[in-house]
């Protein structure tokens, strides 16, 4: 089963997927896209507190490349937890994950256990005032639009609330 998480900054799908992946299963890999950048003392601080809340038996893997994330989906037997694919893209080049996208799709639908990804929904925010923001806002959006496809349930949150999304017509 696959379950895609949506929401903006602060929105509260982190803990929401957090939540989701607890119910589902005891062994839970969390498997964290974003990794502190030296200097950057704020993104270390939510960093850590999304780790301090995470259970202690909880084992982590980290993504410092755009391959590592579908290898972790292949090789964790229990419950996945994916925070975030924005994170995810932000490490390819141009923000091009085109052929990735169809590698991560493949490690999704090969997986028997559950997975909840984590992604950003920056198609509701202000439009980004740079050709980068500009870029990053329709590459994610077409990611978010991938695996939507391919997942079993969408969540969108806002102010901590979940909505589920129904399926298209004619889909599972």
């Amino acid at each position: 089963m696959i379950t895609l998480v949506l929401g903006g900054t602060a929105s509260g799908k982190s803990l929401i997927a957090e939540e989701l992946a607890g119910e589902l299963g005891n062994d839970v890999t969390f498997v964290a896209t974003a990794v502190a950048t030296p200097g950057d003392a704020d993104h270390a601080a939510r960093i850590d507190a999304h780790r301090a809340r995470r259970p202690a038996s909880w084992s982590t893997l980290e993504c410092s490349a755009l391959a590592d994330l579908p290898g972790h989906l292949r090789r964790i037997a229990g419950v996945a937890l994916v925070d975030s694919l924005g994170s995810w893209l932000a490490l390819a080049p141009g923000f091009d994950v085109s052929s990735e996208t169809a590698d991560l799709l493949a490690a999704l639908a090969e997986r028997d256990a559950p997975t909840v990804l984590v992604s950003e929904e920056v198609g509701l925010a202000v439009h980004p005032p740079s050709e980068a923001g500009r870029r990053y806002t329709e590459a994610l959006g077409e990611l978010n639009q991938r695996v939507a496809a391919a997942a079993d349930r969408v969540l969108l949150v806002v102010a901590g609330r979940a909505l589920e999304l129904p399926c298209p017509s004619g889909a599972t």
